[in-house]
């Protein structure tokens, strides 16, 4: 019981202690893409996630180098854990919803998508938004190392080196997410989602836990014996998906910052304009509406291959769950995009007609 009461509130302490780093260490002053619906400026970020997170790492290892904790604790309490953390995100979930007006919606609807836009606290240190998605991505770095950890203790020299491969891009995904959490304010998830169960649950619970569903699965199974080849083609896989969501998500971040520069100085901007708003439809958004989503939903393919063990349906949840998730974000930006650039919009879709996979779809 004292097992499962430690492992539950673990969660709600690494947390509170997210908070307390990212208030206290350095923080870069950014402005973002949104405007305060008061006074109508742009609204300014406290961006250090990427210091959090080294602290954290830190802490981690010198926890594990001391005895102070096994370094595979967060694993062997797993289960406690994410009930904890479940719990914690429902509690927040409902505090933030409850605290809003409603919107006109079901409280159903409303609970899940949430009622406020933008919430700033501590005299706007704290970008709800962008600490959620860093409180995510730490997170899931401490039970990555964790998981990976557990399977290293329990095979010794004949671990699995797919898992370990997986452990290290998944990583590099995290730390390089939060080298650029300056441009992930342009994107959709910063000027189009309220604050709700949805990103408040999800990056509390979902994020951290379920994205490594195949540690989940594997952390405890033998190295399946993936021939090293394979090994290097399934990480051409996910460096393939992370080229096209990052090369994309900066092309747009440097159009909307320098428009009148060449990105990675040979895509010119090609553009389309009506006066009021300008499109951009060239390099990477000239092969697909939305070739960034292709490229989230090859990162999962190829970290899942990794693994091994390709019948176990499970693994497959992650990638399945970016499928789900990004094709139909896609039809929801397309609504947003069509009901605020009218005939731009059309024209757009006629220069550029496949949604997401090039020549395909």
């Amino acid at each position: 019981m004292t097992d499962f009461i430690a492992g539950f509130f673990a969660p709600w302490i690494i947390c509170g202690f997210i908070l307390v780093l990212h208030l206290a260490l350095p923080a870069q002053r950014t402005a973002g893409y949104v405007r305060d619906d008061l006074t109508g400026k742009l609204l300014e970020y406290r961006l250090n996630g990427l210091l959090v997170l080294l602290v954290l790492m830190v802490l981690w290892v010198v926890f594990g180098l001391t005895g102070i904790l096994a370094w595979d604790w967060l694993y062997s309490h797993r289960w406690p854990g994410l009930i904890g953390s479940a719990v914690l995100g429902l509690i927040l979930s409902f505090a933030e919803v409850l605290s809003g007006w409603p919107t006109g919606r079901s409280f159903v609807a409303d609970l899940y998508f949430g009622r406020r836009m933008n919430r700033q606290f501590f005299n706007s240190r704290v970008d709800a938004k962008m600490f959620l998605y860093l409180l995510g991505a730490a997170m899931l770095g401490l039970n990555l190392l964790s998981f990976t950890a557990h399977h290293l203790v329990q095979f010794g020299s004949a671990f699995s080196p797919g898992v370990v491969l997986y452990c290290i891009l998944f990583f590099w995904f995290l730390v390089e997410y939060l080298f650029f959490e300056r441009v992930h304010l342009h994107t959709y998830d910063i000027f189009a989602e309220r604050v709700g169960f949805k990103l408040v649950w999800g990056c509390f619970t979902f994020y951290p836990y379920f994205c490594l569903i195949g540690l989940w699965v594997v952390a405890d199974l033998p190295d399946p014996g993936t021939s090293w080849w394979l090994l290097v083609i399934f990480a051409a896989i996910f460096f393939t998906g992370w080229g096209l969501a990052r090369g994309a998500n900066m092309q747009k971040y440097h159009f909307k910052t320098r428009p009148e520069r060449s990105f990675l100085g040979f895509m010119k901007p090609g553009t389309l304009a009506d006066g009021r708003n300008t499109l951009l439809c060239s390099g990477f958004w000239g092969v697909s509406r939305h070739v960034n989503y292709l490229g989230e939903i090859l990162e999962a393919i190829g970290l899942t291959l990794l693994l091994g063990y390709p019948a176990r349906w499970l693994l497959w949840l992650y990638p399945l769950y970016y499928v789900f998730l990004l094709f139909t974000r896609e039809r929801a930006d397309e609504r947003r995009c069509a009901a605020k650039y009218g005939e731009l919009w059309e024209e757009y879709v006629e220069r550029v007609p496949r949604r997401i996979i090039p020549w395909i779809y």
